[in-house]
């Protein structure tokens, strides 16, 4: 790993997982691979450059070699037409392996220790999110609604886990779980459903790690909470009056613990008011679960108030933790900011429509997309030329602004030669090769 560079090593697992991604072509019509084809489609979302495939088969044309093959492992270049046509039918699932060999290495280099919170446990956000709509363009993997006009709109929308930290930048994508129609099933697929399959294919993996789950007030039901603490997981979910009746009924008849804490922003002073109670019902009935119950008032000397927000959780309130159950809870805003935002307009251009197909481009073409944030947050983690890199530009606009012509106009070996380049262009000392 040290000769070859950490980029270079991950990028050459990940091609041999991807030699084995299922192919429906017969006969001897196979001059690409379809690791190729996987590995072309991930190279434009890594380098955030639509045109890069274009750039890299003329520079094949005219040097005889590319960093499509370099950088990526590309050894053919397919057309874009020959992509989406291979990848079609290949379903996400045949990738998903690869988020766990990241996992692992993540793991090994004890980064997963720097993200640990409250209770020292892992904070799992999980959210849905839409990332292709439609009134015209549909396959049978859509979801569908009908408009006031009649018509129909239809689209596809995936729930993403990610591992979030309070004052970590970086996140975490894990293996996503896509919503779409199910065999067997009447009724349309929806984000709960989904994360139930989630939890039931995945969620062992992660057992063993102290996770606490964190969700909107979708996922603030009993059959979903239920299924949270058989994994066995915590979660700290938003929890609403409007949709938990009998809890706020029960709050009512109780006089709250509170707890009152100042601080200053460095512009204004912020009084948080924190009130809890533990052994709530969150839904009537007698085989209803007992969950505590916490909530937050945020204002400014004025009376003002910024956030209020309310959470139910496993976790045992007090005075000395509610502040911190509290801040787990309120961070489940960066899979929305920090993983689906970033996806849909940091670069990555999620909603962009890559290629609808008629089976499972749309859903591949998603996931190589997660996997190239994913690919990212490894090299921001682990990568110290990386991270130099990063640090001293002044944007990350900057960094693939940069990353877009070098790649365009220079031939580079390897990741490892690249990125020495580029800090040898900022006059920067170069650290060693990571591991």
């Amino acid at each position: 790993m040290k000769e070859r560079g950490l980029f270079d090593t991950i990028v050459g697992s990940f091609r041999q997982r991807l030699s084995s991604l299922p192919d429906k072509r017969t006969g001897k019509n196979t001059r690409y691979g379809m690791e190729d084809a996987a590995l072309s489609a991930f190279s434009v979302f890594f380098t955030q450059t639509p045109s890069f495939l274009a750039y890299q088969r003329m520079m094949a044309g005219s040097k005889g070699k590319s960093n499509a093959q370099s950088l990526f492992g590309v050894h053919q270049i397919p057309s874009d037409n020959h992509i989406r046509d291979l990848l079609d039918a290949v379903a996400p699932e045949h990738i998903f392996p690869v988020f766990e060999e990241i996992w692992q290495a993540l793991a090994q280099h004890r980064q997963l220790e720097g993200f640990r919170s409250i209770a020292d446990s892992l904070l799992m956000a999980l959210d849905g999110t839409e990332y292709f709509s439609s009134r015209q363009i549909h396959c049978p993997q859509c979801s569908t609604r009908t408009l006031k006009s009649g018509d129909t709109h239809y689209f596809h929308s995936v729930v993403t886990p990610v591992i979030v930290c309070p004052g970590q930048t970086q996140v975490m994508p894990l293996v996503p779980e896509f919503i779409k129609p199910q065999d067997g099933h009447d009724k349309q697929d929806c984000e709960t459903a989904a994360a139930k399959r989630w939890l039931a294919q995945h969620g062992h993996r992660f057992s063993p790690l102290n996770v606490t789950v964190l969700g909107d007030d979708l996922y603030c039901r009993q059959p979903l909470c239920q299924k949270l603490l058989a994994q066995p997981f915590n979660f700290i979910l938003v929890c609403r009056p409007d949709s938990h009746t009998t809890l706020y009924d029960h709050l009512e008849r109780v006089d709250l613990p509170t707890l009152i804490t100042q601080r200053w922003t460095g512009k204004i002073e912020e009084i948080a008011t924190y009130r809890y109670l533990n052994r709530v019902p969150l839904r009537d009935g007698d085989d209803a679960l007992w969950v505590n119950w916490c909530d937050v008032t945020v204002s400014r000397p004025d009376g003002k108030i910024s956030y209020h927000n309310a959470f139910a959780t496993n976790h045992t309130l007090s005075d000395d933790n509610v502040a911190e159950i509290v801040l787990a809870g309120r961070t489940r805003w960066k899979v929305e900011n920090e993983n689906n935002n970033t996806l849909k307009t940091k670069g990555y251009n999620l909603e962009h429509n890559f290629g609808h197909g008629k089976q499972h481009l749309a859903s591949v073409l998603a996931t190589l997309n997660i996997l190239s944030l994913l690919f990212h947050t490894v090299l921001e983690l682990l990568d110290q030329k990386y991270q130099r890199l990063r640090a001293h530009l002044p944007t990350r606009k900057t960094f693939f602004d940069d990353l877009r012509a070098l790649t365009r106009y220079l031939y580079f070996d390897n990741w490892d030669h690249l990125l020495t380049f580029m800090l040898q262009g900022l006059e920067l000392d170069i650290p060693p090769n990571t591991s």
